[in-house]
């Protein structure tokens, strides 16, 4: 039996490192350590809870304005405040646009390489590959001309010999399946798609003041300024019309490019609709409401819970019963690390205790993470996009159901192909159409609010600290692209006292609890095949396909700069 690591995991925010055990060419075991730190929730103690969104935001350089809106989420909840239907409508853009950039960035650019050689571009015929991509797509970019152009970029590339990304691909992996024609389709598309999210991600400029980190948000609404007769303003008609522009263009990027890149690629990869099923538990908090938080049924992503993999009973979601452990995790509890904590109770006490650096492997019997093991009822959940799908599919959502039926009806697999790692590809590609019908439907309902004069941002009511609670608690709950996003903050003579964040990548990337459960990467690796074990590309697809965010899922920096992890790879034991 071999060991294999994998550390630094990249392609992915943070430092992860995978460790799996490898017998008959396949995964037997495997163990998820987050080897970096942050220390947000310590640097937030003291402050003023309307700051809080504004540090939040820097747990991570990538999903930025995710916390954010959790923040101030979590503030408004302990304070008892509700915000002008505008500024939820800004909130959900936002939000929606960044979940929309972010699958694609996935895709193309941080999971493409997984599944496409680069380097059998340059033996595709482009006629070959413009016949593919006109049966599959109207895309107007699909002659052959243009994929000629594409080819002799990458040739251009590779005899400049600065293969910059391209340099480190496993090509010629065995694993890789696609023919030169479709590798050539997907090299184009992922050019492509550099172009789009670059301009798609405008509205974030337009909406917050800039990306990443939006500085709009303001604790009972947002700052962005609305007035139909005020060219000066964020929101006027000339950008609202930008703003149409931007959704309509990712749109038809969506429909005609991400789309069906996803279906074709994953017809030639089919049996990976086999591998990385995971602990088939999945949760989702819901997201996306024009009215009150508390109104859970008006959320277009609808909360609830899987178990076992029974789509025919959807169970409710209750955050009090969100706990972390950190029996494997290097932290201490007070009580004795035993115990598992809600986050309003939650403590960040570091504690190393893992092999002095450099080392071969983690003492993976012990602690061997800096991220903890966060459980509902004490059970390991999945969280992404593949459980949003689930759940709304469950839930009966029709448009869910209507895509996702036709999806599968084009490779002629069965729902359950979804539990899987190719399903959580696809998951974000159907979750991409969605979303951006749901953006068109915003702005058009800003527009209109504009029209009739309905410009109300902002709901001062709370904003005098004289008038707060002497002690409060609150949390901010949010569906991000990773998957559910929870910020706990208790409150106490007008400043913060505790604050935890409980994010997508923690659900996902921590390691075992005290009842030895494993968390979704680790379970997912079981089982995975690995045709050569000086390359273990398969690992990678799978714990590719949850996105990973390392620096949002651990909790401490370390001020005396003494370094705990690894960055060093190490192919083979």
């Amino acid at each position: 039996m071999a060991r294999i690591v994998i550390d630094p995991v990249t392609r992915i925010e943070g430092h992860l490192r995978i460790e799996v055990e490898v017998e008959g060419k396949h995964v037997v075991d495997a163990w998820s350590s987050g080897t970096m730190f942050r220390g947000i929730e310590k640097i937030l103690r003291g402050r003023d809870p309307r700051e809080a969104w504004i540090w939040a935001q820097r747990i991570c350089g990538v999903c930025t304005t995710v916390h954010a809106l959790a923040s101030v989420r979590a503030v408004e909840d302990a304070l008892g405040v509700e915000i002008p239907e505008n500024a939820a409508l800004v909130r959900n853009i936002i939000a929606g646009s960044q979940n929309v950039h972010d699958h694609i960035v996935h895709f193309y650019h941080l999971h493409a390489l997984d599944w496409v050689d680069v380097t059998l571009a340059l033996k595709a015929d482009p006629a070959k590959t413009s016949s593919i991509a006109q049966s599959i797509s109207n895309w107007p970019k699909s002659s052959a001309t243009y994929f000629a152009e594409v080819q002799n970029r990458v040739k251009t590339l590779v005899n400049s010999g600065q293969l910059s990304l391209f340099s480190s691909g496993d090509w010629g992996h065995p694993a890789y399946q696609l023919p030169p024609e479709v590798n050539l389709l997907a090299v184009a598309h992922y050019i492509e798609a550099l172009d789009l999210q670059r301009e798609f991600i405008r509205i974030h400029a337009v909406l917050g003041g800039k990306n990443p980190h939006p500085q709009t948000y303001l604790v009972g609404g947002m700052a962005t300024g609305m007035d139909g007769n005020e060219p000066g303003a964020a929101l006027n008609p000339v950008t609202i019309t930008l703003l149409s522009q931007l959704v309509q263009n990712a749109k038809k990027f969506v429909e005609q490019v991400y789309l069906p890149d996803v279906v074709a690629i994953a017809g030639f990869y089919k049996e990976w609709f086999n591998y990385g099923q995971g602990i088939g538990n999945y949760m989702a908090y819901g997201d996306y409401t024009l009215g009150s938080l508390k109104d859970t049924a008006s959320f277009e992503f609808p909360r609830g819970i899987i178990l076992d993999r029974n789509l025919a009973v959807l169970h409710p979601v209750d955050p009090g019963l969100v706990t972390e452990s950190v029996v494997h995790s290097w932290y201490t509890y007070a009580e004795g690390d035993q115990v598992a904590k809600h986050p309003s109770q939650g403590e960040t006490s570091p504690k190393y205790t893992g092999p002095a650096p450099p080392f071969q492997f983690l003492h993976t019997d012990e602690k061997y993470s800096w991220v903890k093991s966060p459980r509902y009822d004490g059970k390991p959940m999945e969280v992404g996009p593949l459980a949003r799908t689930l759940i709304a599919y469950a839930k009966g959502s029709e448009p869910v159901k209507k895509i996702v039926d036709g999806a599968l009806a084009k490779l002629n697999l069965p729902l359950t192909a979804l539990f899987s790692t190719m399903g959580r590809i696809a998951a974000r590609a159907l979750e991409s159409q969605i979303m951006v019908d749901n953006l068109e439907t915003w702005v058009a309902k800003l527009d209109d609010n504009m029209a009739h004069g309905n410009v109300k941002m902002h709901n001062g009511e709370m904003w005098n600290p004289d008038s707060w609670p002497k002690s409060c608690q609150g949390f901010g709950l949010h569906e991000a692209p990773r998957g559910s996003l929870g910020h706990w903050v208790e409150i106490e003579n007008k400043k913060i006292v505790n604050y935890q964040a409980v994010v997508p990548s923690t659900w996902n990337a921590g390691p075992r609890d005290a009842k030895g459960q494993r968390g979704a990467y680790e379970a997912s690796l079981q089982g995975t095949p690995i045709a050569d074990p000086t390359r273990p590309l398969e690992v990678l697809r799978t714990v590719h396909s949850f996105d990973p965010c390392l620096a949002c899922a651990v909790h401490v920096v370390n001020a005396e700069g003494v370094p705990y992890g690894n960055d060093v790879m190490v192919p083979v034991a």
